[in-house]
This record gives C-alpha cells, structure tokens and sequence, in this order.
C-alpha cells in the first residue's frame, strides 16, 4: 500500500494514469506484475483495466451512477469485465458484505452523505476484483472522519482481500496513515518514507532532492563539497570548512 505525496501539478495524477494504461510512457517502462503495458495494443489494455487494474479517479461522481442504487453500482462495475470475458469474484451483495458496507446497498447515492457516496465508488472500484487499485484524491472534500474511513476501508482492501493499493493525495495527514509514502517534487521522487522513517532517493541520473528543511541551509544553487566519510558521504559547504 503506498500514497504519491505531492502538491497539485508534480505529476502525481499522470503517475497514476500511466500505471493505470490510460496513457502510454514516452520513456522508461512501466510493468504491472510481468506486463509491460507500453508493449499492449488497445483491446489488451481494456481486458486488463476490466478486471487486473482498477482505477478511481479524483471526483466521486466521476466513478458512479448518482440516481443509481449501491448494488446496481457494482453491478454496472463488473459488466465491462463480463463482456471482456472475466467474470468478477463476487456477486455485489457478497462484496458488500465483505468490505463492512451492507447497509447501503439498496441506498441510492444521491441521498446518501459525500463520505459514504465516497465508500461506494471504492467499493465500486473493487467490484471486479483487481489486484491493483489506483485512487486519485480519494478523500478530498471529506470531512476528517470520512476520510478516515476510506483510508480505513482501502487499508482493509489490501490487507484482507491482497490487492496492491496505490493512492494519490496532497494531504500529509492522509499519506502518514499508509506504511509506504513517495512524495513527487517536480515531477520527480524527492523522498520515500517507509513506515515513518524518511530517505532522500538518488534517481536515475544520480541527482538526490533535498528535503525542505535541507534546502534551508543548503539552498538550490549552493555549491557543496561531496565528503567520504566512515559512516557514508556528508555534503559540506565550501563556507562551513577553515
């Protein structure tokens, strides 16, 4: 389970919509499992969005049917991955039941709250049983609590049910909730923290992003001397040394 931490226009969103195969890398290869989707024509990318990938876009309304009941919701999930040939692994009652969310099955979004409206688009994007989940701001404009309970219930989805939870959000709050957070600085990983504790990462051309409060005293443009030391490599300003 893992968020992309990040202010809005790092590039966050696109991340997700690569891995999602909604759109194609120009560079560098994206896998899910052992499938290079770059290398997948369209027909392959569909059956694989119908029933491997999952995607739930920013916007509740943008991932159900509002006059709809919470049932024919799932229902109307899993169809496209029935005309793809992939027959989901729950019926939606079953799902439901699953995911602690019974009680609003024969709810109609529209009458419910934004917070359990929220609930039934991740349970919607469950429906057909993906081993990869991808949430773009799944708690914007939900109250604390609310969105407590969809981190809660995407906390659920990954430990009980196996899938591999990916979530978008500019909140710090949110992100804390979640064992993995990379946080997009620039449209690049300027820091991967794992269960708490946070790493600078060197990436591919052997830059490393500082955190902010390194770049307070080390601000862009600074020039530092790269020290070996004992315990691994200081960065020290030429201002600092006699």
């Amino acid at each position: 389970m893992l968020a992309l931490l990040g202010p809005s226009g790092m590039g966050k969103t696109t991340v997700l919509r690569l891995i999602a195969g909604v759109m194609t890398a120009s560079a560098g290869v994206v896998r899910v499992g052992d499938v290079d989707l770059r290398k997948l024509k369209g027909a392959e990318r569909r059956r694989l969005r119908a029933g491997e990938i999952s995607y739930i876009v920013q916007g509740t309304w943008a991932n159900v049917l509002p006059f709809a009941t919470t049932v024919e919701n799932l229902w109307f999930a899993q169809h496209g991955a029935r005309v793809q040939g992939r027959m989901p692994p729950w019926e939606p009652h079953e799902l439901l039941a699953l995911l602690g969310l019974s009680q609003l099955a024969d709810a109609r979004l529209a009458e419910l709250p934004r917070g359990a409206q929220q609930l039934v688009a991740v349970a919607a994007g469950m429906a057909t049983g993906p081993r990869l989940l991808l949430a773009d701001e799944p708690t914007a404009q939900l109250t604390s609590t609310s969105a407590f309970n969809v981190v809660q219930l995407l906390r659920h989805i990954s430990s009980e049910l196996g899938t591999t939870v990916i979530i978008v959000t500019h909140d710090h709050v949110i992100a804390s909730l979640l064992p993995r957070v990379v946080t997009i600085r620039d449209g690049r990983v300027g820091a991967d923290a794992i269960r708490g504790e946070e790493y600078a990462v060197v990436d591919g051309s052997g830059s490393v992003q500082l955190p902010p409060d390194v770049l307070q005293v080390l601000p862009p443009n600074t020039r530092v001397r790269v020290v070996r030391s004992p315990g691994g490599v200081e960065l020290r300003s030429p201002e600092w040394e006699p």
